[in-house]
């Protein structure tokens, strides 16, 4: 999972440490395998890791070009990295077996073209001194979070909201359009709002340069194509089962990279239930995980269907169930005074 934090302080100030570690504080639940800070001059970044690829220190962020000075904190997973690690390598020698190290020497080579290489889920943030700017990077689809408050003397950044919230600072009037959307369609509220007036999403597949005079530029890099294909005007039922059962296998196995346990949270519907048979091809030693609740009857308590999944698939798995006075005890724990 991760979490990263950061500021960007204009016209000669220089970035508070302070706030980029009370942010990264913040999401300690996020990464709670190492911390890192990083700081220079008009930015300062922090990370909170999870360590999913290369279980190493040398995969610990903020990672730092020692040649440029270019940093980087990512939160995310690359899912093509070795394959970029490969055509990279001719730059020199890499230092870890790290996605993050890949997305940074990815940017050395290809300037701010790397996106395109990226295939993945990742919200990142890039600071260059040689050029004087930072960026401010999204997925294609908006998988990872990065929430922005930005005043007329810095940015600040973070992958959660509390997280901005912690450094202080932030206009907490409630967005009437947020707010009408979080009510509206099952807590979603698009990007670039949020339910406040002073925070926003930085939409998918979005690029923000920022220049250290406070000027910035939103770069969409991606967009779907809403069209059909000519190529594919004769293509039958057989031939589109066919390819989206590919495509899917192609996604489920580019999600099996990783250097620790992979998991499936099983909820015993058909979209859980597919991934979970498609995963299982990929490794055996697939975890699941299904959750149930008390306050369920027979009828509408997963277990009955995610158990079924789970051995018919031969998964590794586990079950919790939440009593009925779960739910309230842990909102009062989080948010009550």
């Amino acid at each position: 999972m991760c979490g990263i934090a950061g500021e960007l302080a204009f016209r000669g100030r220089r970035a508070d440490e302070r706030v980029a570690g009370a942010m990264t504080a913040a999401q300690a639940c996020r990464g709670p395998d190492g911390e890192g800070a990083w700081r220079g001059g008009w930015a300062a970044l922090g990370h909170r890791r999870l360590t999913v690829i290369d279980l190493s220190d040398a995969g610990a962020q903020p990672m730092v070009d020692d040649d440029s000075g270019v940093a980087l904190v990512f939160n995310g997973c690359i899912y093509n990295y070795r394959e970029l690690q490969a055509e990279l390598r001719d730059g020199g020698p890499f230092r870890s077996h790290s996605d993050t190290e890949v997305v940074l020497r990815a940017y050395l080579r290809w300037g701010e073209a790397f996106v395109h290489r990226l295939v993945g889920m990742f919200a990142l943030a890039i600071v260059d001194p040689r050029h004087d700017k930072a960026l401010l990077v999204r997925d294609r689809l908006g998988v990872k979070p990065l929430y922005v408050a930005r005043t007329s003397e810095r940015v600040r950044f973070a992958s959660t909201l509390p997280a901005l919230l912690a450094a202080g600072g932030v206009d907490t009037a409630l967005d009437p359009v947020g707010l009408h959307h979080y009510l509206s369609w099952h807590s979603i509220v698009p990007a670039p709002r949020t339910v406040l007036a002073g925070v926003e999403k930085l939409p998918p597949a979005t690029m923000r340069r920022i220049r250290s005079d406070g000027s910035a530029l939103d770069i969409m890099y991606w967009q779907p194509a809403y069209t059909r294909d000519p190529a594919h005007a004769d293509w039958g039922a057989d031939r589109w089962e066919q390819e989206i059962e590919q495509a899917l296998r192609t996604a489920v196995r580019r999600r099996m990279v990783a250097d620790v346990p992979v998991g499936v949270l099983l909820s015993g519907g058909l979209d859980s239930s597919l991934i979970v048979a498609l995963a299982a091809e990929e490794r055996p030693d697939v975890r699941t995980y299904s959750i149930g609740f008390d306050g369920a009857d027979a009828a509408g308590d997963e277990f009955v269907y995610s158990d079924a999944v789970a051995a018919a698939f031969g998964t590794d798995h586990r079950r919790w169930r939440a009593a009925d006075t779960d739910l309230a005890a842990a909102v009062r724990r989080r948010w009550v005074p």
